[in-house]
């Protein structure tokens, strides 16, 4: 693009806000829901309810006072939508040559409290993958069904 070509910020629509929602393949459903609530404190969207059977889920973080966001323009923390997967499955995940062809993951959360959630990680049993300190703490981790997340601390 030319220099007398670009758009000033101010001057055009915003094209993306945010990211409202991850999709995750898991095999249970109801299963996955005890694990994301335990584990980094997701909630059920809109009181729906939790049975065993569930094919597909949406997960909010709640704010502070514990109430969850309503859908809007601009989502800070995605939400996550379970889906049982098929047989086949597919993962969150891929292999970067960088890092000698482990498995990567695909999406990084951010926490003010690194320490709390590996402490938590450990006593819950999380398959945990790594730990390293880069530009913060930071620490990979594979829910139940193998899809592998970061948590980052700034």
């Amino acid at each position: 693009m030319k220099a007398n070509d670009e758009i000033k910020v101010e001057e055009r629509l915003e094209d993306i806000t945010g990211i409202t929602c991850i999709y995750v393949p898991v095999n249970d459903v109801y299963e996955s829901i005890q694990w994301y609530q335990n584990n980094l404190g997701y909630q059920p969207a809109n009181n729906d309810r939790v049975e065993p059977g569930m094919v597909m889920a949406v997960l909010n973080f709640p704010d502070r006072n514990g109430i969850l966001p309503s859908p809007g323009l601009r989502q800070v923390v995605p939400a996550l939508f379970l889906h049982q997967s098929d047989e086949e499955g597919g993962r969150l995940r891929f292999s970067w040559s960088l890092d000698s062809g482990k498995p990567h993951a695909m999406a990084c959360f951010i926490t003010p409290r690194i320490q709390e959630l590996i402490e938590r990680f450990k006593e819950n049993g999380v398959n945990i993958l790594g730990e390293r300190v880069t530009s913060g703490p930071n620490i990979t981790f594979a829910d139940p069904d193998g899809n592998i997340w970061e948590a980052w601390q700034p």
